[in-house]
């Protein structure tokens, strides 16, 4: 295809976990024409390796810094003199839990409605909407697209919300993708924190123990895969249908915490649904505890291996340790021709994700037991 034929694509968060990663994909893959990268943060302060950082600087990427949340600013940066924009992928959002509805409506909802508006007025073709699978009921059966809504978290809550609204913006060409937990290189939040407290239960000689049983339904879906989903969806399905994304794994808390036990040599073991069930009376302070008996041994780590800065952090909100099931039917997008690639987690996936992060210096190579094996 020839250059200019190729799409000219968006991307709203773009220095995110998955937005670094797409912008990657979109790039290696020689799909496009053209990618503006939009983000508060910039490159050179979001903790991009050296892949991502190459990626940022092809001469197909440009990069824009803007708060989305302000209407100027944001219709600032779906204005292009070369051109309009052909798809807009809104990774925007705030994605930590534990703030205030003010900041979720700003950094969530506020931000949604203000690129959905600036969407419908550039003529952009198709616009995309990366939500949540938390938007759903907390049940064990699979949740589909269809199925019970009941946010778990109040920035779920801002992500439905934003949903909603996208429904309301007549003429929008939407679609929105509820994702189970995203892992793989570049990921902070999903399954991350565990691999991190996998490696302070090593540093602290431990057996390390968790909430709840090995059962408890914690569905995943690679970072490839949602790349290559977003861009499949760019002329599939009609307006504001919804896709899950979810792996054939059926993942739990069980199969996570078995494969980094296996990486970092510890044991583990569930306290179980009675002491578990005591915990949630109190469910702050039990929290805070835990959190705080994983931050020192972290700390002492980091500092051994020379590491004075990382954005790594062994911290878990309460809001996602309660007893609820994340179990995700991602078969639907299947129905249109896509297929997905990693089929499930495995120790090598998590692998890669803790020697990504020792290169670039901001996990401590100390805690690398499996070289410590070689």
């Amino acid at each position: 295809m020839a250059e200019s034929a190729k799409p000219r694509v968006l991307i709203l968060g773009g220095v995110g976990f998955v937005g670094r990663n797409l912008t990657s994909y979109l790039v290696k893959n020689e799909l496009v024409s053209k990618v503006r990268v939009v983000d508060k943060v910039p490159p050179a302060t979001g903790w991009l390796n050296e892949d991502h950082k190459a990626v940022f600087k092809s001469p197909i990427v440009e990069f824009k810094s803007a708060n989305l949340a302000n209407q100027a600013s944001c219709s600032k940066v779906f204005h292009d003199d070369s051109g309009a924009y052909d798809v807009v992928f809104n990774l925007a959002t705030e994605t930590k839990c534990g703030q205030t509805d003010e900041v979720y409506k700003e950094r969530v909802l506020d931000v949604t409605v203000n690129c959905a508006t600036e969407a419908l007025a550039h003529g952009v073709k198709r616009f995309i909407q990366m939500s949540c699978a938390r938007v759903y009921d907390c049940d064990k059966e699979e949740s589909k697209e269809n199925s019970p809504l009941n946010p778990w978290t109040q920035v779920d809550k801002f992500r439905l919300k934003s949903e909603e609204a996208l429904a309301q913006t007549e003429g929008l060409n939407y679609i929105v993708v509820r994702p189970a937990i995203i892992y793989g290189i570049g990921d902070k939040q999903g399954l991350t924190p565990r691999l991190i407290i996998g490696a302070v239960y090593r540093e602290l000689n431990e057996k390390m123990k968790l909430l709840w049983t090995a059962d408890l339904k914690m569905n995943t879906v690679h970072i490839t895969d949602v790349c290559r989903a977003l861009w499949h969806l760019r002329n599939v399905g009609g307006r504001g249908e919804i896709f899950n994304l979810c792996d054939k794994g059926h993942t739990t808390q069980g199969v996570i915490s078995t494969m980094v036990s296996e990486l970092f040599q510890i044991e583990h073991d569930y306290f179980g649904t009675i002491l578990s069930n005591l915990a949630r009376v109190n469910m702050t302070s039990a929290v805070e505890e835990s959190n705080e008996k994983h931050l020192a041994p972290w700390s002492t780590a980091c500092a051994r291996d020379g590491i004075e800065n990382t954005p790594l952090s062994p911290y878990i909100d309460k809001e996602l340790l309660y007893n609820k099931h994340l179990s995700v039917d991602g078969r639907k997008i299947e129905m249109t021709g896509f297929h997905y690639d990693v089929p499930e987690v495995n120790v090598k996936l998590l692998k890669e994700i803790v020697e990504d992060y020792v290169a670039m210096g901001i996990f401590p190579p100390s805690l690398e037991t499996w070289k410590m094996l070689v």
